[in-house]
């Protein structure tokens, strides 16, 4: 018998519709309370409000004829999970609804989900919920609103580890509402952007001369100028480009200003498409402890694939400054990650990522074949989250390194290429050789300068390249089955 509150869809558009309706009602039931607590006005009773949740009871297993590894549930039962801000996610529920109905032949339930919406996560990302009180209404906030539960919003569904309470349904989704809600307002607190800006193709870096560049080409699409790197189908496609503050600049226009002088801790910036499919890149900075955070958030966004561009150490006396590195097996000596995903877990390469990075890399040197390895190489890169490893006495970390048969070194890939593994995001790293400490090549200011600035360009087009290539594959082909576990949730 279904119950009072909870209705049944055989549509997607109008289960999307429902989930709408719901989660805007409970958000303005908080934002008008809010409201009248501000005004001075006190609740007669605790204000409490609950995210919608989707509902899908499967009675046997069902044989998809998909070649998606998405989409479907493997065993009978029920499965749910609340959702949130379907302002900003309905093209991605709309196609998760979509499947399941098609896949499963059964009706999807949305009724209100046991989980309450935390006062925080309704008002807007960045809104500053105590700053609009004084000390002592402030302290009177938890009398009458939920504040945000950490206890729900822990990683244990994506580290696999998350066990079911008995009669409880199983998930439907990596997180939960208000994990999502949680990385939304992260993301505009590291990033200094609003998470409707995040393009479903990522581009992350570790130095500052790859952002000046993406600014530079990002300027040039919106205002029109030439760029021999980007055909003119890719390039018709973009619409605005948004700097960190919301500065966005939209196409047609000309923006020659210096972008925002005062930056969030890891920038990021957008070159837009319509149907989300663009470019976001972020200067995630040096070390794995930034790398973790801000895939961590961006998951939650489900992107399409991430990859490093960034530059390294070499460590083959064969290799050369400028020399490309594709990573096909990681050292993770980063430890960022321990805890969520232990290191007996293998990172495979994916093979569809691999094969866009190689050919942009041939794109763009025009170099094929046996031509194409002078300049590139493919190996394990590892990872370690000590700055000046090159100092431990001893050539400590020297053994370690020849018996895992790397061949570069940096900070951040293995723990991006760890995460995408763990959320179930493609991943990709492509470095540049910027120095051998095992060879006498170390980096010195000016030679570095000068470096970066000659190599940027390249590899920063390569990187646009592989996502140009990467986007011209069916969700099919990208979203690998090797990135799932044994009992899967079925949203992508």
């Amino acid at each position: 018998m279904e119950a009072a509150d909870e209705q049944s869809f055989e549509d997607a558009g109008q289960a999307l519709a429902c989930v709408t309706e719901r989660y805007e009602r409970a958000r303005d039931r908080l934002r008008g309370a809010f409201d009248a607590f501000v005004d001075g006005n006190e609740p007669a009773r605790r204000v409490r409000a609950h995210y919608p949740e989707v509902v899908l009871q499967v009675a046997r297993v069902a044989r998809p004829d998909s070649r998606l590894s998405f989409g479907f549930v493997a065993e009978p039962g029920e499965y749910a999970t609340s959702l949130t801000r379907p302002d900003l996610f309905g093209r991605y529920y709309f196609e998760q609804f979509r499947l399941l109905l098609s896949n499963h032949g059964v009706p999807l339930r949305i009724r209100d989900s046991a989980e309450p919406m935390p006062l925080h996560f309704a008002l807007d990302v960045g809104e500053h919920v105590e700053g609009r009180l004084d000390r002592v209404r402030a302290g009177q906030l938890r009398d009458w609103f939920d504040p945000p539960n950490l206890a729900a919003m822990d990683d244990g569904i994506a580290n696999g580890t998350w066990l079911a309470a008995r009669g409880a349904p199983m998930p439907l989704a990596l997180f939960t509402a208000p994990r999502v809600d949680y990385s939304l307002h992260r993301l505009r607190h590291y990033c200094g952007s609003r998470p409707e800006h995040f393009q479903n193709y990522v581009l992350f870096t570790n130095y500052q001369f790859y952002i000046d560049e993406f600014v530079r080409l990002g300027r040039a699409v919106m205002a029109g100028d030439a760029l021999e790197h980007m055909t003119l189908e890719d390039r018709e496609g973009y619409t605005a480009f948004v700097e960190p503050g919301e500065r966005l600049i939209p196409v047609g226009s000309r923006a020659d200003d210096p972008p925002n002088g005062r930056l969030p801790q890891m920038p990021a910036y957008h070159l837009v498409r319509e149907d989300g499919n663009g470019i976001t890149m972020v200067n995630i900075g040096v070390g794995p402890a930034n790398a973790k955070t801000i895939t961590d958030h961006i998951a939650v966004l489900r992107p399409h694939a991430w990859l490093m561009l960034g530059h390294c150490a070499g460590l083959r006396n064969t290799q050369r400054l400028g020399d490309y590195v594709l990573a096909h097996g990681y050292v993770r000596d980063d430890h960022v990650l321990d805890a969520d995903l232990p290191l007996w877990v293998p990172i495979p390469p994916l093979a569809e990522v691999q094969v866009a990075l190689e050919g942009a890399v041939a794109d763009v040197t025009r170099l094929s074949g046996y031509e194409l390895k002078k300049i590139m190489r493919t190996g394990t890169v590892a990872s370690v989250d000590n700055r000046n490893w090159e100092l431990l006495p001893n050539q400590t970390p020297m053994q370690r390194l020849s018996q895992s048969r790397a061949i570069a070194l940096d900070m951040e890939s293995a723990t991006i290429a760890a995460n995408g593994l763990r959320f179930r995001v493609p991943y990709g790293t492509l470095l540049c050789v910027s120095d051998k400490p095992l060879h006498g090549e170390i980096k010195l200011p000016g030679m570095a300068d000068r470096f970066y600035r000659e190599s940027v360009d390249q590899h920063l087009r390569i990187g646009i390249r592989a996502v140009e290539r990467i986007r011209s594959l069916s969700q099919g082909r990208l979203h690998s089955r090797k990135l799932r576990s044994f009992d899967e949730v079925a949203f992508q």
